[in-house]
C-alpha cells in the first residue's frame, strides 16, 4: 500500500465522490466494454508521441479482443489530444469520464500529466503511464509508470557515465521544463563529483538559437542532453562545425523521435540515449512488436513511447486477469474507483509482467517502475 492513510480517507468521502462521479457522468452502468482512456498529443510538434501511444495502445486493444478480451469482454481505448498542454486536461479528463473510463493510461507527456494526476487522483482512476516521467507523476495511490522516472533516468545515467572514465563533460538542458530540469537535478547529484561539467541551458523563450551554447560546449567530448527530440534536433544541426566529430551525445527517452525530425546520417557525432526499448531488435519480444507496429503503421511513429504503451495495456489486462483468477469481481460495469481499489493492491503486490520493454517488471510502492535500462544507439559517429 503507498498510503493507508490516503485509502482511509476515500473511504470517509465515498458518498460525496459517488455524487461527484455522477455529476461528471462517470459512472459505467452503460459500459459494455472495459474502458481504458488516454490523454496526449496526436497533433502538434509533440505528435510523434501521443500517435505511437495511441496506435500501440489499440494494437493490443485489438490483440486483446481477438483472443477473447478478459472472459469474453472486451476492451475499448478512448484517447483524447491535449496537444502536450496542461491547460487542456481538465476538459479532457472530463471528457474520457463521460465516456466510461475505468482504467487509464494517464498523459503522454510530463507537464499535462502533473494536472492529471490530481484529477485521477480525486476520482481514484488507475493509471499507469507509458511515458509521463516526472517524478510527482506518481505522487498518490493510483499512478503508477512504465516508463523510467525522471529521477530514475537521471541516475542511471550519471551511473552510465561515471563508468566512462572522462574527466569532463557538456551538459545541455531546459531550465523551465519540469521533464529536463528533474533528469538534470537527479544526474547531477548522482555524478562522480571528480567529473567536471560545462552546463549550459536554454528556455522555451529561445529554442531556436543555441549557438551561445554551443560554443561554450565545443571543447566536450560527451555531451548529456537530457530534453526533447525538437531542440535536440535544432541543437544538432547548428552545431555541426563546431562540436567535435567525435564527440557523443547522449539523451534520455526524449530522443525518442529524433530520426523522424533529422536525417540523423547528416549528424556526424554519436547520438545515443538511455532506454528500455530497442526498435533494432532482432529476436524475442521487441522484434515482435517492431514487425507488427511497422506491418499496420510504418515506421515513422516507431519510438519507445508506443512501445511502453503496449506492454501498458497488457500489464492492466494480465493484472485482470489474475485478479478474475483469484476470484475477484471485474464486472464489465465495475466504477474507477473499485477497479482502482483491486488494481493499486496487484501492482504493489507480487504483480509482475514481461513484455515489450523488459522481462519481470514490477512496481515499486510509489508507482516507480523497476526494470533493466541499457543504452541504446540511434547513430555511430562518423569515421
Amino acid at each position: 500500500m503507498k498510503s493507508m492513510f490516503k485509502k482511509a480517507f476515500a473511504v470517509v468521502l465515498a458518498a460525496a465522490m459517488l455524487l461527484s462521479l455522477a455529476a461528471c457522468g462517470s459512472y459505467t452502468a452503460d459500459n459494455t466494454e472495459y474502458v481504458i482512456g488516454v490523454s496526449g498529443p496526436l497533433t502538434g510538434p509533440a505528435a510523434v508521441y501521443g500517435v505511437a501511444v495511441q496506435n500501440s495502445a489499440q494494437m493490443a486493444i485489438d490483440e486483446i479482443n481477438a483472443a477473447g478480451g478478459l472472459d469474453g469482454v472486451n476492451f475499448k481505448l478512448v484517447a483524447v489530444d491535449d496537444k502536450h498542454d496542461a491547460t487542456k486536461v481538465a476538459a479532457n479528463f472530463t471528457t474520457l469520464m463521460e465516456g466510461g473510463m475505468q482504467v487509464s493510461l494517464g498523459t503522454v507527456t510530463t507537464a499535462p500529466g502533473l494536472e492529471f494526476t490530481k484529477l485521477s487522483n480525486d476520482d481514484k482512476v488507475f493509471f499507469l503511464t507509458p511515458s509521463a516521467s516526472g517524478d510527482k507523476i506518481p505522487e498518490f495511490d493510483n499512478g503508477f509508470q512504465m516508463c523510467f522516472a525522471d529521477g530514475n533516468q537521471g541516475a542511471v545515467a550519471a551511473n552510465f557515465v561515471n563508468g566512462l572514465g572522462l574527466n569532463k563533460i557538456g551538459i545541455f538542458y531546459k531550465s523551465d521544463d519540469p521533464y529536463s530540469k528533474g533528469i538534470f537535478d537527479q544526474f547531477k547529484a548522482n555524478l562522480n563529483k571528480d567529473i567536471e561539467t560545462v552546463e549550459t541551458v536554454f528556455t522555451a523563450a529561445n529554442e531556436t538559437d543555441f549557438s551561445a551554447q554551443i560554443t561554450q560546449l565545443k571543447d566536450c567530448d560527451f555531451i548529456f542532453m537530457p530534453i526533447y527530440y525538437q531542440p535536440a534536433s535544432v541543437f544538432m544541426t547548428q552545431a555541426k562545425g563546431v562540436i567535435k566529430n567525435n564527440a557523443t551525445y547522449y539523451g534520455c527517452d526524449g530522443f525518442d523521435g529524433l530520426a523522424g525530425q533529422i536525417d540523423l546520417a547528416t549528424i556526424p557525432q554519436e547520438v545515443s540515449m538511455l532506454s528500455h526499448f530497442d526498435s533494432n531488435a532482432k529476436e524475442g519480444a521487441a522484434a515482435d512488436f517492431v514487425k507488427k507496429y511497422t506491418d499496420k503503421f510504418g515506421a515513422e511513429t516507431l519510438n519507445q513511447f508506443g512501445a511502453s504503451a503496449y506492454d501498458c495495456v497488457y500489464a492492466i489486462y494480465n493484472a485482470m486477469k489474475e485478479l478474475k483468477a483469484a476470484g475477484k469481481d471485474i464486472p464489465v460495469t465495475i466504477t474507477a474507483e473499485e477497479l482502482y481499489n483491486l488494481l493499486e493492491d496487484h501492482f504493489t503486490g507480487d504483480f509482475s509482467y514481461s513484455g515489450v520493454t523488459g522481462n519481470d517488471i514490477t512496481w515499486e510502492d510509489n508507482g516507480y517502475v523497476n526494470k533493466a535500462a541499457v543504452k541504446f544507439t540511434l547513430k555511430e559517429a562518423d569515421k
